[in-house]
Formats: C-alpha cells, sequence, structure tokens
C-alpha cells in the first residue's frame, strides 16, 4: 500500500497516510494519460477556420486567354490556385476536433497520472488547508514551507473559498476541486498539493 507523508501549513510533517492502491498504485498506462491529453486540447479547440477553395472564390468564369499561341503556359480561370487572389488547394472547412473516451479509459488515465505522482514524490498530502482571510502571502508561505513552485492545489470544495482566492494570482499555480481533477492539468503541473478530505473524495469515486 502506498504511504505517504502529511504535512500542516508550515511545511511539518504530522503523520503519515496509507493511500489506496487500486488509486494511487496501478500500472502506469502512458498510452490512456496521452489519449485523455489530446482529448481536453482537441475538445478546447473551436474549429472555426476557413478558408475559400477554388469554387468559392468570385470571379474567374472567363479563360483569360485563349489556349494556344501567347507564349504563356495555359491557363482556365483567374481564379486557380496559383493566381493572386485564386482559392487555397486544401482550404480548412469547419469542423469538431473532439472526441470520446469511454469511463473506464477515463478513469484508468486519472489512475495512472496519479500514480505518477506519488511514484515521483511530488505528491504532498495536508492535514488542512483553510484561510481566515484572503492573502496571496499566506499561500505563498505554505508553498515555500513545502519547496514547492509549480504545484496543482486539489482542494475538497468545503469553504475552500478564501484558499482558491489566495492562490490565484501565483504564477504557476492552480487551483481545483476534487471533482473536476483531470489528466492535464496534473501532468501539467510539477507538483500535486492535496489535502486530505480530497484524497478521501478522489478515493471514495474511483476505488
Amino acid at each position: 500500500m502506498a504511504n505517504v507523508s502529511v504535512y500542516n501549513m508550515e511545511g511539518s510533517e504530522v503523520g503519515k497516510l496509507d493511500l489506496n492502491d487500486s488509486v494511487f498504485a496501478v500500472d502506469v498506462n502512458e498510452h490512456l494519460m496521452h489519449m485523455a491529453v489530446v482529448l481536453q486540447l482537441a475538445n478546447k479547440r473551436q474549429g472555426t477556420q476557413k478558408a475559400k477553395t477554388r469554387s468559392e472564390v468570385s470571379g474567374g468564369g472567363k479563360k483569360p486567354w485563349r489556349q494556344k499561341g501567347t507564349g504563356h503556359a495555359r491557363q482556365g480561370s483567374t481564379r486557380s490556385p496559383q493566381w493572386t487572389g485564386g482559392g487555397v488547394v486544401f482550404a480548412p472547412t469547419p469542423r469538431d476536433y473532439s472526441f470520446k473516451m469511454n469511463k473506464k479509459e477515463k478513469a484508468g488515465a486519472l489512475k495512472s497520472a496519479l500514480t505518477t505522482k506519488v511514484n515521483e514524490e511530488k505528491f504532498f498530502v495536508m492535514d488542512s488547508l483553510k484561510f481566515d482571510e484572503i492573502k496571496t502571502k499566506k499561500m505563498v508561505s505554505v508553498l515555500d514551507a513545502l519547496k514547492v513552485n509549480k504545484a496543482l492545489v486539489v482542494l475538497d470544495g468545503e469553504d475552500n473559498d478564501n484558499v482558491e482566492v489566495s492562490a490565484r494570482n501565483i504564477a504557476g499555480v492552480r487551483t481545483v476541486y476534487s471533482n473536476a481533477i483531470n489528466v492535464y492539468d496534473i501532468l501539467k503541473y510539477d507538483t500535486i498539493i492535496i489535502t486530505k478530505s480530497a484524497v478521501a473524495k478522489i478515493e471514495e469515486v474511483y476505488a
């Protein structure tokens, strides 16, 4: 069973936590993680790019000069791709880039990403993470105590508004609730800082 240290907001170790092996110690499937990242990025794409082909550009109905005897190459239309103002050869058209993964694949990708961070010892569990007021300095002090710069802070979603706003203006730090955690963010940020209650919620869903 994976076992990690639990820290307080001063960066001191205050205990140990046994993680569920079915979530945090699975066989890492890099293919599923890659699929999950591509899916998230593809689903964000608007797909609204558009250029006109030669059939859509106005004009060009008349043959510019006769077929033979001019000394020029033969031309059938002034809207051919080689002409200025002509159409684009393989013009992009609006399309939907999104695709789907089934529930098992999504869960497998997320578990693999979490396991990767645990194996790399970049998974910090906090006994609690709550602020009485919105203060960026407090969040910076927590990060400094853990010796972390670029981090994904995972919260349980209960009474975490002050923490979320305090971390909002720190470069390289992102907060996310346990029910919205995703593979792309896990892999993008060097370290995961997560509360014990958030770990419990993730295990409840994916174990």
